[in-house]
Order: C-alpha cells, then sequence, then structure tokens
C-alpha cells in the first residue's frame, strides 16, 4: 500500500526556510536538502508505522545527511507532515499543536 503525503503550510514554510539557508551556504546544497526529503517522504509512503510514536499521535523521522527532523501523524490512510525542523532549534512541544 501506498500512503499519501501531505504537508501541512507550517511544514512547506519550514522547508522553504530550511532550503533558501542552505542555499545561500553553497549553491547547489538547497537542491540536494530537498532530494533527501523528497526522499524521505517516499519512504514514509511505503513504511509511515515504522518510527515509533514520538508524541502523542506524532511520529518523527530523521533525516540522514541534514540535521532535520520530520514530524507527522498517520491519520487515516493518509500522512500528514506537520513540521520540519532542525534538530538543535529550540522546538518544544507546542510547535507541534499548531
Amino acid at each position: 500500500m501506498t500512503w499519501p503525503v501531505y504537508l501541512r503550510p507550517e511544514a512547506e514554510r519550514d522547508l522553504a526556510n530550511a532550503r533558501d539557508w542552505y542555499e545561500k551556504k553553497q549553491a547547489g546544497l538547497g537542491g540536494e536538502f530537498l532530494d533527501e526529503i523528497a526522499q524521505t517522504i517516499r519512504e514514509l509512503e511505503s513504511t509511515p508505522e515504522l518510527p515509533r510514536l514520538y508524541y502523542r499521535d506524532f511520529r518523527r523521522v530523521l533525516l540522514r545527511r541534514f540535521p532535520y527532523k520530520m514530524f507527522y501523524q498517520v491519520i487515516d490512510n493518509r500522512v500528514l507532515v506537520f513540521r520540519v525542523l532542525h534538530a538543535k532549534q529550540e522546538h518544544g512541544r507546542s510547535l507541534l499543536n499548531t
């Protein structure tokens, strides 16, 4: 079964900000960041329930190359990504309740 993955507006903003930051550091690095995000989303499409629950109904997956965490929920037959946050960014669990 393939699970559709949807990004909430907050997650889309997180991705745009991170892409822009990486692109300013090195041309092309923002695209590489988005490539890893795309790979992570493909993995979620096939096995979203693999990562254990992190907080309430939220799950968390860590990116391999970049220090980011993707927070999501499995709701019915879909995956809803709430936030994509830097691992060292202060992100209390209240950010997940947006």
